[in-house]
């Protein structure tokens, strides 16, 4: 993985990493965190600088993420259920980001990019429920910035150890999904309460 990323570095600079993380979040076989946590570690070596690091990033999965929305929105479920297998995007997968997102609503926007299959779809679902563009960025670009950050930053912290975060996500992802789910109630109930507030 170092190897294609440093390959990528090599070769297109900091567009690499928009195009990288375009490609994770609409679904490519990409590990995104793997990915963020390897670029703090380039800052920590003095290979890349922080600041561009962090804004090609945001903009990678920002726009990754407004992509998958416009083909959600343009072709719809046929679309997804139709290729979605073919980059690991199966129907059960499908269904159950349908249901957080019917749940938790555009909370699960911001804190579905920590929760491993779900930031793939949760834009996708979005656009078939029809959620508003504009409502929709407030959320997915929240959540992008706060996820590039924390990744990128970890790394930078951790130096030469920032391997170990790929070592504790494999062996802890159900802890840092039910963490993730936790973050979005606590979102989805201060969502709600906002609205309520707004409504007096």
């Amino acid at each position: 993985m170092e190897h294609h990323i440093d390959h990528l570095l090599m070769h297109y600079g900091y567009f690499g990493i928009i195009i990288a993380l375009i490609g994770g979040i609409i679904g490519l076989p990409i590990p995104d965190e793997v990915l963020l946590t390897y670029l703090g570690y380039n800052i920590y070596e003095g290979k890349i600088v922080y600041f561009n690091s962090l804004v090609c990033a945001f903009v990678g999965a920002a726009g990754g993420i407004s992509l998958s929305y416009l083909i959600g929105y343009k072709f719809g479920l046929p679309l997804l259920l139709k290729y979605g297998p073919k980059i690991h995007i199966t129907e059960i997968k499908i269904n159950r980001t349908r249901r957080l997102f019917k749940k938790f609503g555009p909370p699960l926007l911001l804190v579905g990019y920590f929760i491993p299959g779900i930031r793939h779809l949760v834009a996708y679902v979005a656009a078939i429920n029809r959620y508003p563009f504009k409502k929709f960025t407030v959320y997915a670009y929240s959540g992008a910035l706060l996820w590039t950050f924390t990744f990128i930053t970890l790394g930078k912290k951790l130096g030469q150890d920032w391997i170990l975060v790929e070592r504790y996500l494999s062996k802890y992802s159900i802890y840092i999904i039910l963490l993730a789910l936790i973050l979005c109630v606590v979102f989805y109930f201060y969502w709600r309460k906002r609205g309520m507030v707004g409504k007096v």
